[in-house]
């Protein structure tokens, strides 16, 4: 890992809180990703499940995580499962964590290597009745690689059938969406990251650069701030490319008089940052383009106010909604037979707002949290609405990253990153 060590007391207290959702009498297991191949003995880059990172800061594959809160030998109330360290492994693939550092990353005491793992557990499963399974729940999930976690369940439901089985996904949706401030420290740090790259970009960009160019500037900046580089495929979408929503194919050539839309964010310890700005390529913007630009500013500003306690996202989706429909008419987009004659389960603004506008983010880019419940203080919401316009040759798409605060506004973790329209054309021609 690239990041500092995180203080385990945020660990501990994510474990506490999980537990104390447990029934009587129950365990719940947390496996790591696997190490995915490509083909032939390469790999993709390890990336470790979020949920055993949430609860043990544990950040190496073949991990498994046991709590059981009930557990009769106390020892056993909080387990990690490790590969053994060995001095082979450390020739070849850099020694993996001692008993000690698991400890220390983790603040978990009881640390078993991996091949005492079904005599332990074998044990603790016949003093429990009910076991947590971790599934993927998320809204947004399409998962079609059986994962470490789902081969665990399969081989665990034919050890033991007659155990109860609970979900940990539902408490796990909701701890994880209201963040501890050590938490919100790492997301800063993301977010900083970004900000140094997108600086550097508003000082790289003219005629005749290529978006892949833009993209390597960025990763330069993200590497060597200590993030392992982008938090999600980056978008850099130039002229009309921007009207394609998840354009990640980076490859062409920017344009004298174009506009380039950026939606890029660094990781930071795991944690995600998710930006998306919009900048002139020559340094200025067109009148219509600044026209287009500042109204999905207004709309930006004006959205994120109503991430408050209470708020209901898709109440919100319908305000923000509102707003876009307004700014459309202003820009002679919409007109007022439009929003009359317009289709309830498609406003007329959604033919060039067609996206939402704000989802969670956190150890996810699309993070965990429950839609249909209110928001809460210490959520991360992005906010992030846009304008397509296809028929003229540009997209615009304005986003930051905001923690709901107890009382009044949001805070926005990317306060310092430019986005008034002044402010981009005075840098980048600076």
């Amino acid at each position: 890992m690239k990041y500092d060590l995180i203080d385990n007391s945020l660990y501990t207290k994510n474990r506490k809180n999980f537990m104390s959702k447990m029934k009587s009498k129950s365990l719940a297991v947390f496996n790591s990703n696997d190490i995915y191949p490509i083909s032939a003995d390469s790999t993709m880059p390890f990336q470790q499940a979020r949920d055993i990172f949430y609860l043990s800061g544990v950040d190496q594959d073949k991990s498994i995580l046991v709590l059981f809160p009930d557990a009769p030998n106390k020892k056993h109330r909080e387990i990690l499962f490790l590969t053994e360290t060995n001095d082979h492994i450390a020739v070849w693939e850099g020694e993996k964590l001692t008993k000690e550092k698991a400890f220390e990353t983790s603040g978990i005491k009881t640390v078993y290597w991996l091949k005492e793992f079904e005599k332990v557990f074998f044990e603790i499963m016949t003093q429990s009745e009910t076991i947590y399974f971790n599934t993927n729940e998320h809204y947004r999930a399409n998962v079609e690689t059986q994962t470490r976690e789902a081969r665990f369940i399969e081989w665990c439901k034919q050890k033991y059938p007659a155990h109860q089985v609970a979900k940990s996904n539902p408490i796990l949706q909701r701890l994880r969406s209201v963040k501890d401030q050590i938490e919100l420290d790492q997301m800063q740090k993301a977010c900083d990251i970004t900000e140094k790259g997108f600086r550097r970009t508003l000082g790289f960009v003219k005629p005749g650069v290529w978006e892949y160019q833009i993209e390597a500037e960025m990763m330069h900046e993200f590497l060597n701030n200590r993030s392992q580089g982008f938090a999600y495929t980056p978008i850099i979408a130039s002229g009309n490319s921007a009207n394609v929503l998840h354009y990640v194919e980076n490859n062409q050539q920017c344009k004298a008089g174009d506009l380039i839309l950026l939606d890029t964010g660094a990781e930071y310890a795991n944690y995600s940052s998710d930006m998306s700005r919009t900048i002139p390529v020559s340094g200025k913007f067109t009148a219509r383009q600044k026209e287009v630009y500042n109204a999905v500013n207004r709309v930006k500003n004006d959205a994120q106010k109503m991430l408050v306690p209470g708020t209901i996202w898709a109440d919100y989706h319908v305000e923000v909604g509102k707003l876009m429909t307004s700014e459309l008419i202003g820009l002679g987009l919409l007109d007022k037979a439009d929003v009359k004659n317009e289709d309830p389960d498609w406003p007329a603004y959604k033919k060039y707002f067609m996206h939402g506008t704000s989802h969670h983010i956190g150890l996810d880019t699309h993070d965990y949290g429950i839609l249909t419940e209110p928001m809460q203080a210490n959520q991360v919401f992005t906010v992030e609405p846009g304008i397509y316009i296809p028929a003229e040759g540009f997209g615009i798409r304005l986003e930051d990253d905001l923690v709901i605060q107890e009382k009044g506004e949001p805070f926005n973790l990317m306060r310092n990153i430019p986005i008034e329209a002044d402010e981009i054309e005075d840098l980048m021609n600076s």
